[in-house]
This record gives C-alpha cells, sequence and structure tokens, in this order.
C-alpha cells in the first residue's frame, strides 16, 4: 500500500514587490487564534483580570484631572476636564499597548517561528488585535460616565469606529517595522517604551492643542499654520479629536486637512513597512 505525504510548495515571489497580502486572508483562523492567545496571556494570572483595562485609563484621567486640571488649570474650552481626557486617553493607550505588544511580537514567538509555516505578519497584527478588548471595556466606561458629567448622547457617537480604525492604523505601521527590527537590533526594545513614556505628553491627551494655535495665530497667523501643519504630523492628534468630537460636540471636531495628512503618512509608512517585512522574513526564523 503507497503512503502520500502531502506536501507544501514554497515558490519564490514574482516582482520587484509582492506583500502575499492573499495568504493572510487563507490564515485567517490561525489569525484569530493568536489573537484570543495574545487575550488570554495578557490578563493570565492576574488577580484584578479584564479590571486593567478600565483601572488604567480610569487612573491616569485621575492623575491629570488633579495636576493638569486642578493645579496647571489648562484651559478645556468648557467642558469638563476628566471626560475630555478620558475620551483622548482611550485612543492613545490602545496605540500604546499595540505598539508595546506588537513590536516584541516576533521575538516572543520564537518557538513558532521555528517550527511551522505561516504568513509571519500574522503575529504583529494579532497583537494589535487583541487590544481592542480593551477598547471596547474602556469605551464602555466612557458611555457610562457621560451623563455624569452632562455630556448627552450624539449621533456622533456611532463614527467611534472610524477613530479607532483611524488609531489602529499607525500602531499596526509601526508594529510592522518594530517587530521586523527587533528581530536583529534587540535595541527596539528599549526605544518602544521611550516612545510611548514621552508620547503621552507630546500628544494631547492632557490638554486642548488649538487654544495654543489661537494664541500663536494672534502673533504670526502664518506661524501658526506651520504649527499646525507639524502638529499633525503626530498620527495620535486625529484620532484623539475625533474622539472628543464624537463625545463633546462639533467645537472640538478634528482639524480635517491634518487629520487627512496623517492618514496618508501612516499608509506610505506602513507599506514600506510591509515591503521591508517580507523582504526580511525569510530569515526570522535563523535570527530569532
Amino acid at each position: 500500500m503507497s503512503h502520500h505525504r502531502a506536501e507544501r510548495i514554497l515558490r519564490p515571489s514574482r516582482g520587484l514587490i509582492s506583500l502575499k497580502l492573499g495568504e493572510l486572508w487563507r490564515f485567517r483562523e490561525l489569525l484569530g487564534l493568536l489573537a484570543w492567545r495574545d487575550i488570554l496571556v495578557r490578563y493570565k494570572q492576574t488577580y484584578l483580570g479584564v479590571a486593567w483595562a478600565v483601572l488604567q485609563p480610569v487612573l491616569t484621567m485621575a492623575v491629570f484631572a488633579v495636576v493638569f486640571g486642578r493645579l496647571a488649570n489648562l484651559d478645556a474650552w468648557g467642558a469638563p476636564y476628566a471626560l475630555l481626557v478620558f475620551a483622548g486617553l482611550l485612543p492613545w493607550q490602545f496605540f500604546a499597548n499595540a505598539l508595546s505588544e506588537s513590536s516584541n511580537s516576533l521575538v516572543a514567538s520564537a518557538r513558532i517561528l521555528s517550527k511551522v509555516y505561516f504568513p509571519r505578519l500574522i503575529i504583529p497584527i494579532s497583537s494589535v488585535l487583541s487590544g481592542i478588548v480593551d477598547l471596547v471595556i474602556a469605551t464602555a466606561v466612557l458611555l457610562v460616565i457621560m451623563p455624569f458629567y452632562g455630556a448627552p448622547f450624539r449621533p456622533h457617537l456611532l463614527l467611534l469606529p472610524l477613530f479607532f480604525l483611524a488609531a489602529a492604523l499607525p500602531a499596526f505601521a509601526a508594529g510592522v517595522w518594530f517587530s521586523a527590527l527587533n528581530v536583529k537590533y534587540r535595541d527596539v526594545r528599549y526605544i518602544v517604551p521611550f516612545i510611548t513614556r514621552i508620547g503621552i505628553y507630546a500628544t494631547p491627551v492632557g490638554f486642548l492643542w488649538q487654544p495654543l494655535i489661537e494664541a500663536k495665530a494672534a502673533e504670526s497667523p502664518a506661524l501658526a499654520a506651520q504649527f499646525q501643519w507639524l502638529l499633525h504630523i503626530n498620527p495620535l492628534v486625529g484620532p484623539i479629536d475625533g474622539f472628543r468630537w464624537c463625545v463633546l460636540g462639533d467645537r472640538f471636531a478634528p482639524w480635517w486637512p491634518g487629520f487627512w495628512m496623517s492618514i496618508g503618512l501612516m499608509l506610505l509608512v506602513l507599506f514600506t513597512g510591509l515591503i521591508y517585512f517580507r523582504q526580511v522574513e525569510k530569515n526570522f526564523a535563523d535570527i530569532v
């Protein structure tokens, strides 16, 4: 009796650039399993479990409210400062957690990489997707506390998923780059925490950037316009403004030219990151 063994034939990519994104769909079940694994590992052996998804933004909001809201008395344009901060924290913390997890995802999955073939891109994607659970829980908390601060429910809240995607894009774009670089250059594990620690203060989470632009415009309109464009190089400015717009009203609407510029820049970063990732992934199993 003859036995036939299943074989997988790997062929080289055709063309100068082949991202092979179709493979992700064929391995979608594995993507879901890895994302679920990341969620379970995150809360395994933790006493409070998913309660950390609530405590982290709530405690950070309390610190910002005391330090910047009470002591520094920052301008909140008449909005409840705590609610303004909480709305800004949600996209930022999703980005920061997703970046931290995805940048280290390939190194953390070294055993899998060396044993079986699958699109390596699935690993950083699953790390980003696993943060959705925390974001959904924190968004539910936001909806609960809105009535306590007198913020009405607006139809704009239905647009929150759009700004979630706008926050996920830079997390995934940077995660693709850093996860691939981290395999060869382990300095990345020190760079990413530095970015997330400093970034929360360089990003308008605890303050509004619009009053700063108004003050600059009174001195020099041209300089204020340049500063406004420069500010939106930070890809989290648009999503944070979007969350605040949905929660607090039209006065907090994003500056749409800067928002779409940030999206375009992040798509470019993602595209170049995918090219680099595909070029070096064949060596992951040997290096990691």
